[in-house]
């Protein structure tokens, strides 16, 4: 059996020879690896690290870029029988990080899996919270509902050959599939003993972009979901509190007051835009989505 790992990458050589050197040192038992890059006009160093290590590279123009068309596009380069997706900014944290990642679906106990993602010593406090809430430190295999992310994830080829990733969604091209793989009968994993680090090193304007995309394209997932301003100023204030808390007993208050009022505020007032807009993107909207300066 092979299985590809897709990796998609813009300017990633920060974490990427990290991951590479991790999915190299992998602990499998019952599969070969194949790598894929598809590159959306990397011009760091990224490309020349993907060769060294034997990746098959393919390319997605700027003109043509969105989550959805470029995972479609890796997919159709790989030649796995189960389809592996991890960011280029994330590194596995575990020697059997692939393995488990990719048994429940080799197994046939479901045909959609992600595992645990964990932040790194630069991640802002207020989403290691995030991680902590939405990859808890038990499996569930299967899960019950449609929750997905494809920093850190594992989907059969079959489904995708039946399902495809939406090309039109300005992101949670991940939940998108799931939903529909959901109704159609199928089954998402999640597996915790399958993680990775996930380093994000963005400005507050791009946390702020991230969660607006995110937020634009959960109108299609759940369209019943309405963010008023009232419920943005009460989210913003209820998860200060929280992580002031959490971040009192952990001793490190000090340090991270002031960074979670920031990063609160930037991810509610960024949901409340994203819910708030029409899903009809410009060039220069897709510009600011997808190539946040």
């Amino acid at each position: 059996m092979l299985v590809s790992i897709v990796i998609r990458t813009l300017n990633e050589a920060k974490y990427l020879e990290q991951l590479l050197q991790g999915i190299r040192t992998q602990c499998v038992s019952d599969f070969d690896i194949e790598i894929v890059v598809i590159d959306s006009g990397s011009t760091d160093g990224t490309l020349e690290i993907a060769q060294k290590y034997q990746s098959v590279i393919a390319h997605i123009t700027r003109e043509n870029f969105s989550f959805g068309r470029s995972l479609n596009m890796g997919c159709e380069v790989a030649s796995g029988d189960v389809l592996v997706f991890v960011s280029g900014h994330c590194v596995p944290a575990s020697p059997h990080w692939l393995q488990n990642l990719c048994s429940p679906i080799i197994q046939g106990r479901v045909t959609y899996t992600y595992g645990k993602q964990l932040g790194g010593d630069e991640t802002y406090f207020s989403e290691a919270r995030i991680f902590a809430k939405y990859f808890p430190e038990s499996s569930r295999i299967p899960q019950e509902g449609f929750f997905c992310n494809n920093a850190n994830s594992a989907l059969s080829r079959e489904a995708w050959l039946l399902y495809k990733f939406d090309e039109e969604v300005t992101g949670l091209e991940d939940m998108e599939l799931s939903q529909r793989l959901c109704r159609g009968g199928g089954c998402v994993g999640y597996v915790a003993d399958a993680p990775v680090y996930h380093y994000h090193s963005e400005t507050w304007p791009q946390v702020r972009r991230r969660f607006e995309r995110e937020a634009l394209a959960l109108q299609k997932i759940m369209p019943h979901i309405h963010v008023g301003f009232g419920d943005t100023v009460r989210y913003i204030c209820s998860s200060v509190w929280r992580d002031w808390c959490f971040a009192k007993r952990e001793g490190v208050l000090t340090d991270n007051f002031f960074k979670i009022i920031r990063y609160r505020f930037n991810q509610y007032i960024g949901s409340f835009k994203g819910n708030r807009q029409h899903r009809q993107l410009s060039k220069s909207d897709k510009d600011k989505y997808f190539y946040p300066s």
